[in-house]
């Protein structure tokens, strides 16, 4: 192989008159390289190969991609070795990039890849909504690898709120709504989803009977995307983008869930209401595009649907729900009751694991850190602390000396006069001494 300033050379002595010999030696190759070369039989920069191993298995590789074109390359390699392919993996690879065998799936091609039609959001038409998921929660909060938010989106004006979550069922959904709805200042025409279980069936895009009376009850219908789709509720999905690169990506670790829901609040108001739109009139701010959308009005209550969690109660029997404490009993310290409350009700119950109601409090304000205690919990756990205290004495030192007491001495007392009488021949060991001294005298 010569390379393309060696090919220019190589014509331009063949065009002075040198001959092939001459031209071969002072360019330090071989003749039949270079009549090779002259007549076009070989490209510069491209090596020759005396053999292409990998031709025979180029039909058979064509075809298996065509059937798969996400067919993993290790998996082709497992497949070509028991039909005598002896060429490495990263061979295979080179060769599959080389010759252009793998085609393009035009089923997963993405959303840019397909042509896209303009969809209208007239103002008061469309609300979006999604689920977030949200890696690595703070571990104070005890909601385990993920946190969720649901976040609502005006589809004309881009105004939005979001709603965190342990969980994403149908009551916190519900209430997610209700709260949501309540921050963007009312209710458009329709609610838009994908195929959520907690909304449609997922199969047929039909809506549940539980969610098609929380419907009526806001007054909306309800639209549901196609299956994949995700480009038809756009408008949300780059909230979503936006709400986990800018927000949750920064947020801080010490802060509690409450802090937590009150900081994506200012972020959504301070960060999103303040983005400039264009108008006919040219360009004005979410916020004053969002104020001319013809909204309804939220229910002056939330639906009325039950929520439930669960939680382990402390040694000092207290119950920590959304930033605030709760008595019961002190006999279930440590165990895992169940939280339950209306959306928007004033009171909670606390259940035992069997559905038993233990526990009836007024329901505190979000994250204020009160402690709710009921005056019968608080002397039993006043008794029972005592009690404690008392049937347990003094904790012992660590160095404290313990001798047998009379009941371990008696014990032994047992134990030795039931241990048998000695039998055999008794040796004195006294002869053997006597014996020894004699035998050690000298003579």
């Amino acid at each position: 192989m010569i390379t393309w300033g060696d090919d220019v050379e190589v014509h331009a002595l063949r065009k002075q008159g040198w001959t092939i010999s001459a031209i071969a030696r002072h360019v330090g190759r071989d003749r039949k390289t270079v009549r090779a070369y002259l007549n076009g039989e070989r490209k510069p920069g491209v090596r020759q190969r005396t053999s292409d191993p990998f031709a025979p298995f180029v039909e058979y590789v064509t075809a298996r991609l065509a059937e798969d074109p996400h067919l993993w390359g290790i998996t082709l390699f497992d497949e070509l070795q028991p039909l005598g392919f002896g060429l490495s993996y990263q061979s295979l690879t080179r060769e599959i990039r080389a010759r252009n065998l793998r085609p393009t799936c035009r089923a997963c091609a993405g959303a840019t890849g397909r042509v896209n039609a303009v969809i209208e959001h007239p103002a008061g038409d469309e609300t979006q909504w999604d689920w977030l998921d949200l890696p690595d929660p703070p571990k104070a909060w005890g909601w385990g690898s993920t946190a969720h938010l649901l976040v609502g989106s005006l589809a004309h004006s881009g105004r939005w709120r979001g709603y965190l979550s342990p969980l994403m069922d149908q009551p916190h959904l519900v209430e997610g709504l209700d709260r949501i709805s309540r921050g963007l200042g009312g209710v458009t025409r329709g609610w838009r989803f994908d195929r959520m279980a907690t909304v449609c069936h997922p199969d047929t895009g039909r809506v549940t009977a539980t969610f098609a009376g929380v419907a009526k009850y806001y007054g909306v219908t309800v639209a549901v995307c196609p299956p994949r789709s995700g480009h038809r509720k756009g408008v949300v999905e780059k909230v979503n983008h936006t709400a986990a690169q800018r927000w949750w990506r920064t947020l801080a670790d010490e802060l509690t869930v409450e802090q937590a829901q009150a900081d994506c609040d200012r972020f959504a108001t301070v960060r999103g209401d303040t983005r400039l739109r264009p108008t006919t009139d040219g360009k004005a701010s979410v916020a004053t595009v969002a104020a001319q959308e013809p909204l309804h009005s939220v229910p002056p209550t939330p639906y009325p649907i039950m929520i439930t969690e669960t939680r382990i109660v402390s040694r000092q029997a207290l119950v920590a729900y959304r930033g605030n404490r709760y008595s019961v009993p002190p006999e279930l310290a440590a165990t895992t009751v169940t939280v339950t409350r209306p959306v928007g009700g004033e009171y909670l119950d606390i259940t035992t694991a069997s559905g038993i109601v233990i526990a009836r409090h007024h329901l505190a304000t979000d994250g204020t850190g009160v402690v709710v205690r009921d005056h019968g919990h608080v002397t039993a756990l006043d008794h029972a602390a005592m009690a404690a205290a008392t049937s347990a004495g003094r904790p012992h030192r660590r160095k404290e000396r313990i001798p047998p007491g009379l009941a371990a001495r008696a014990a032994a007392d047992t134990l030795r006069s039931d241990q048998p009488e000695p039998t055999g021949t008794v040796i004195n060991l006294a002869a053997y001494e006597q014996a020894a001294r004699g035998r050690n005298t000298l003579s």
